[in-house]
């Protein structure tokens, strides 16, 4: 489910809309778009490839998000900049990933653990 709302994510970055862009709601360039796909496709191939790789995915690709929203939310003005000089984002974007990251390192353990 995350890999596919991050598939989507990227697509929809690509996409002019008030949503997603440089001048959006989420502020995201082309750059953001791809992370958001590779990460999307490496979430999505690890459900395939195993059951059990799949929640060391959700937890890797959780803390990356986490740590980036965290980073962004200390480093980078709410209107929006550059974060860590390679993409663009603003405070929405940031306060996103800070959110998902720790609902996906949350998923990834307490799924394991029921599996």
């Amino acid at each position: 489910m995350c890999g596919i709302l991050l598939l989507l994510l990227g697509l929809l970055g690509f996409i002019s809309n008030p949503l997603i862009g440089v001048h959006a709601l989420f502020a995201a360039d082309a750059a953001h778009n791809v992370l958001h796909l590779v990460l999307g496709i490496i979430l999505l191939s690890a459900a395939l490839w195993s059951r059990i790789h799949v929640f060391f995915w959700l937890k890797a690709v959780g803390t990356l998000l986490g740590l980036l929203g965290l980073v962004g939310l200390l480093t980078l003005p709410s209107t929006g900049g550059a974060l860590l000089g390679i993409v663009y984002t603003n405070g929405a974007y940031n306060w996103f990933h800070l959110v998902l990251g720790v609902a996906m390192v949350i998923i990834g353990v307490y799924e394991k653990r029921a599996a």
